[in-house]
């Protein structure tokens, strides 16, 4: 007799309603306990163009960087990579959210409550997003409007193997800034769902949603993938949306709203030793110390996204090759 499988996007484990009371709750206890290294930052505004980035200088990111150090010389005695989330910390556990997904708190956090939704078993972070992952996103996003976004491989930002999608509530920073990009976003010109963002010279693409949030996770999956599969052909990536479980063809950031989704392809990490993620390009960009802050305002956070990004004329470059292929 065959055994019955259950198609993750038909069934939530996460009881409707409950998650951003099991968020402040866990947070508040993981905090207690000290399993949650919040990362302690002061900020300030950079207005470029329509976009008010919020910079935050980490006051105490060698907490981070210690543990990540602390990490890689295990890894080096045990002769194997460690895996955070196999097993994750059972303090920084916010629920079950499907057969495939489970929520937990980022442990070193720079925004409160905020949340990774992570692969069950074992998947690479430079898998391309699936089914499965949108469904367990849009369980998280009808529960909490939040910027999500995920770094597709280390060029991108990603610190961790195993793949994870992260959800940040907003606003960014209450009273002050809503979301950095808003209105960069609000000047768009969608022409058939798509567009782009005027104060981004370099390759991306964007999608408007339309998605209620009563709409199920199994509906609301559907779409994402198939606007996540259109960005990436849109930025170059020849994506063959038949095929399950591919690997990316190239580093990109990925971010998502109830509102929009965003694809920038990447060529670097981190430019004049100022990283970038995905929150960059939503106008969140961190630093170290002074030194990198006056660099920042020297250089514009624009030209720093546009050196960590790749150019039109690389994108259409490559756009020929492919035609002449």
């Amino acid at each position: 007799m065959e055994e019955s499988v259950t198609n993750p996007t038909e069934t939530a484990l996460l009881q409707p309603g409950t998650l951003w009371a099991k968020t402040t709750q866990q947070t508040q206890y993981a905090r207690e306990c000290g399993a949650l290294k919040s990362i302690e930052t002061e900020y300030q505004l950079i207005q470029q163009n329509d976009i008010s980035f919020v910079v935050r200088s980490l006051s105490s990111l060698a907490r981070k960087e210690q543990a990540r150090k602390k990490q890689t010389e295990t890894e080096h005695k045990i002769g194997k990579e460690i895996d955070p989330f196999l097993p994750y910390e059972p303090e920084l556990f916010v629920g079950d959210i499907s057969p495939s997904h489970i929520c937990l708190l980022n442990k070193f956090n720079v925004v409160d409550n905020h949340l990774l939704i992570v692969t069950r078993d074992f998947e690479e972070q430079t898998d391309l997003l699936n089914l499965e992952d949108f469904a367990a996103l849009w369980c998280c996003l009808q529960e909490i409007d939040g910027l999500a976004f995920y770094n597709g491989g280390k060029t991108a930002g990603a610190s961790q193997r195993h793949k994870h999608l992260q959800l940040i509530p907003l606003p960014f920073l209450p009273n002050v800034v809503h979301l950095p990009i808003n209105n960069a976003i609000a000047n768009v010109n969608f022409e058939n769902v798509f567009g782009r963002i005027a104060s981004f010279p370099f390759c991306h693409a964007i999608a408007s949603l339309a998605l209620s949030s009563s709409r199920s996770p199994k509906a609301a999956a559907k779409i994402l993938l198939q606007h996540y599969h259109a960005l990436l052909n849109l930025v170059g990536f020849k994506i063959d949306s038949t095929t399950v479980n591919q690997r990316q063809p190239g580093a990109y950031n990925c971010l998502i709203t109830r509102n929009w989704m965003l694809i920038v392809p990447r060529s670097q990490e981190s430019f004049q030793h100022i990283p970038i993620n995905s929150l960059g390009f939503a106008g969140s960009l961190f630093v170290r110390d002074r030194t990198s802050l006056k660099l920042l305002k020297d250089l514009t956070p624009i030209r720093l996204l546009q050196n960590v990004a790749i150019s039109d004329e690389d994108f259409a470059a490559r756009e020929n090759s492919n035609q002449i292929d």
